[in-house]
């Protein structure tokens, strides 16, 4: 019977599958246990029924106070892990009173410019219980200091701090833009946090090298794997070069993958990732650490099918998605709320995109066994189309001098926005159906009132710190910005410990980059992108 289903990356869906579809299939080699090389079924060997994953909610809108209100609401509801929204002047490296910010202030996450400000957002919340994701790349390192430096402050050593950073910033240059640096300065300040956090903050995660992203700009299953990879080969290499031993950072690096609707080869893709990790580490990188070739990673529910129309659908696509996650054996989760696509979420909708997770871990079957596709026909089929797949493609960025060089030729933008052009095709012809988009659509939409950020928020802001500038020792504080920009100059020294000082004297976390700025430049785009 010939195949007459494709998945997302355009491989076959056999119909049907036995033992012949998988013709020359070395279980041993290419499963092996939970928690064992090549790790296809698992990073560990009781996965889930030892404990859940973790359930981490993505948050953050306004001022420090209202995210601390929702984070206090989500820990309240059972969430074990907090991520973080910044806001956009945030993410570029702006503080809120800079031009350049205006009318930006709050409003796709939170506005965080200094210390007082980290101190609001975590205040009350025990951060040596907590595990905390940062979204947040280009200004990454600032942004963690700050997280430090409030820790330090209730009591809370590095020795004892959890989560991760995502300082993912080649996918910025790919994908979402959100960059500052050039590329060669952007990898040696990611370097450095891989030293400093060895250090100081050895539970810290450096790393969340994220395929997300790719796939919200149109990737398919197999891209987001391979484009993901590449740029994890990339910053071990830099790791590597700058002096660092395979097995002092890499133990330390986590993954961030979307869960679309099609749930089959989103447990494949996973799988697959898994075991091309495995595979790159020990082969290529010699790492010896089985958890240095481990790939961990964390999960979000796909925004990009979200729709605006018949939101409440929206409910049913997370349900979806969440399970794929968990099936194909994610180590944390965000469900998106159902409300996304039209505002920020309310509080109603971040509760229930929680009870989702609650309900596939406390009331599905699921966390009794590891794996529960190993073996199956289809699942390993599927597996091994898309590793092949995947592993082809990261061949084609190797063959383009690595992840920086073939960012620098816009190949890998170029691959997504087909991918992306293809499938606004199907959907605008319906051979792609988005149930209440092109089908089962509805005469007159209901009325929705989503949640609106107050525009005071960007004046509060300025105020705060025109005060903050008003109160500290300035001449301390560039004294401070000076020996960063020192530290940025040479090659030799970490920029961390510098740029820790200055914002502990209260420093922003703009004029840390600002400093940065004057010394590195900025990334300019090729005109091919």
């Amino acid at each position: 019977m010939e195949p007459v289903a494709t998945t997302e990356s355009g491989l076959p869906i056999p119909p049907v599958c036995d033992s012949r579809t998988l013709d020359g299939f070395d279980a041993e080699a290419k499963l092996g246990a939970p928690g064992r090389y090549p790790f296809t079924r698992g990073v560990y060997p009781s996965m889930y029924t030892g404990r859940p994953w973790t359930m981490r909610q993505y948050a953050g809108f306004g001022t420090a106070k209202e995210s601390n209100e929702r984070y206090h609401q989500l820990v309240n509801a059972g969430t074990g892990g907090l991520s973080v929204a910044f806001d956009l002047p945030t993410q570029m490296g702006y503080d809120s009173d800079d031009p350049i910010a205006h009318g930006e202030v709050g409003k796709v996450g939170v506005a965080i410019d200094s210390i007082d400000d980290m101190r609001t957002l975590f205040q009350g919340l025990p951060l040596d219980k907590v595990s905390t994701s940062m979204t947040i790349n280009a200004p990454a390192a600032p942004l963690l200091l700050l997280y430090e430096l409030v820790a330090a402050e209730q009591g809370v050593p590095g020795s004892r701090l959890a989560g991760t950073i995502q300082n993912d910033i080649l996918k910025e240059y790919i994908a979402r833009g959100t960059y500052i640096f050039p590329p060669k300065q952007s990898l040696r300040l990611i370097s450095d946090i891989f030293a400093y956090c060895h250090r100081e903050l050895p539970r810290w995660n450096t790393i969340s090298i994220s395929g997300y992203h790719m796939a919200e700009a149109g990737a398919t299953p197999v891209q987001e794997v391979a484009f993901t990879l590449a740029n994890a080969k990339e910053y071990v290499r830099t790791a590597i070069a700058a002096g660092l031993d395979v097995d002092d950072f890499a133990p330390r690096l986590s993954f961030f993958f979307v869960a679309r609707t099609t749930l089959l080869e989103e447990v494949a893709k996973f799988r697959a990732a898994r075991r091309i990790w495995a595979r790159i580490m020990r082969d290529e990188f010699g790492a010896k650490n089985p958890k240095s070739q481990m790939l961990r990673f964390h999960t979000q529910t796909a925004g990009v099918q979200l729709t605006a129309q018949q939101p409440e659908v929206n409910l049913v696509r997370v349900a979806l998605q969440g399970l794929g996650a968990v099936l194909g054996g994610t180590q944390s989760l965000h469900t998106n709320s159902y409300d996304e696509a039209i505002a920020l979420p309310t509080q109603k909708a971040a509760r229930l995109a929680l009870r989702t997770q609650q309900v596939i871990a406390y009331e599905s079957d699921l966390t009794g066994t590891v794996d529960p596709f190993a073996g199956s026909y289809v699942m390993e089929s599927m597996t091994d189309d898309l590793e092949a797949a995947a592993m082809e493609l990261i061949q084609a960025v190797e063959d383009r001098g690595g992840a920086v060089h073939a960012i620098e030729q816009g190949f890998q933008k170029s691959e997504i926005e087909n991918s992306a052009y293809r499938i606004a095709l199907q959907i605008d012809s319906g051979e792609r159906t988005v149930v209440g988009v092109n089908r089962y659509v509805l005469d007159e939409e209901e009325v929705y009132e989503p949640l609106r950020v107050d525009p005071g928020i960007e004046i509060d802001q300025r105020e705060r710190l025109a005060a903050l500038r008003a109160e500290r020792d300035n001449g301390a504080v560039e004294r401070a910005l000076d020996a960063l920009r020192g530290a940025a100059r040479g090659t030799s020294e970490n920029v961390l410990p510098p740029m820790r000082e200055a914002l502990r004297l209260r420093a922003t976390a703009g004029e840390v980059s600002h400093a940065l700025r004057d010394v590195w430049g900025v990334h300019v785009p090729h005109d091919v992108f």
